[in-house]
C-alpha cells in the first residue's frame, strides 16, 4: 500500500479515538432553553447537549469511516479526503437522529 493510504488510515484511527467536544450550546440553543417551561429548562438543556453531542460523533466517526474505507480501498489522497467529507456529512445526518431518545423528542417537541 503507498504511503499515502497508511497516513490516511492512521489519521481516520486518530479521529475515531478523539475525543468529541460539545460541551456548550450556542446562543440559539441557549434562547430556545430560556423559552421553554420552567419545569422543562433542564430537560431541554440536556437533550439539546446530548443532539449535540449525537451530530458531533457521528461526524467524526463519518469522516474517519470514509477517509479508511477510501484509503484501504486504494484511492489516492484526493479520493481519500472526498469520502471522508461524504462520510462526515452522512455521519451527522445519522448522528443527530440517533443522538437523543423518545422522551428527548417529546421534551423539544412540548418547546420549540
Amino acid at each position: 500500500m503507498k504511503l499515502a493510504g497508511w497516513t490516511m488510515a492512521a489519521a481516520g484511527l486518530a479521529l475515531v479515538g478523539s475525543p468529541v467536544l460539545a460541551a456548550s450550546l450556542n446562543g440559539k440553543e441557549r434562547a430556545r432553553v430560556a423559552r421553554a417551561a420552567p419545569h422543562d429548562r433542564d430537560d431541554v438543556r440536556y437533550c439539546l447537549l446530548q443532539a449535540k453531542k449525537g451530530r458531533d460523533k457521528g461526524t467524526v466517526i463519518g469522516a474517519a469511516g470514509g477517509a479508511g474505507v477510501g484509503a484501504l480501498a486504494g484511492g489516492s489522497l484526493g479520493e481519500s479526503l472526498l469520502a471522508g467529507a461524504a462520510g462526515a456529512v452522512a455521519g451527522r445526518v445519522i448522528g443527530k437522529s440517533e443522538g437523543t431518545n423518545s422522551a428527548c423528542d417529546r421534551v423539544l417537541a412540548r418547546n420549540p
